[in-house]
């Protein structure tokens, strides 16, 4: 994938996590768009790792998974942010 691939996955992905989860931080798209990227990571590594299925462009599957790694991101960042 090219970058622009992955700004506009990371778009995508980080909306859908923001609209989910309303708690989220107000990075607006800059921190949509970071959201998402760290969530394409997160949830291409553990989706290939598990279940078989990763990150391959701009599809349906690569936003569910990119979505899903956003939501554990934003978890484990609550988390963390929590123990300050």
């Amino acid at each position: 994938m090219g970058i622009l691939s992955w700004i506009v996955l990371g778009l995508i992905a980080g909306a859908i996590a923001n609209m989910i989860d309303q708690r989220s931080s107000q990075g607006g798209v800059v921190g949509a768009i970071v959201l998402g990227i760290v969530g394409a990571v997160i949830g291409g590594f553990l989706g290939s790792l598990l279940l078989g299925v990763g990150v391959s462009g701009i599809n349906v599957s690569s936003v569910i998974v990119a979505v899903g790694g956003a939501l554990i991101a934003l978890f484990i960042g609550r988390k963390l942010n929590k123990g300050n």
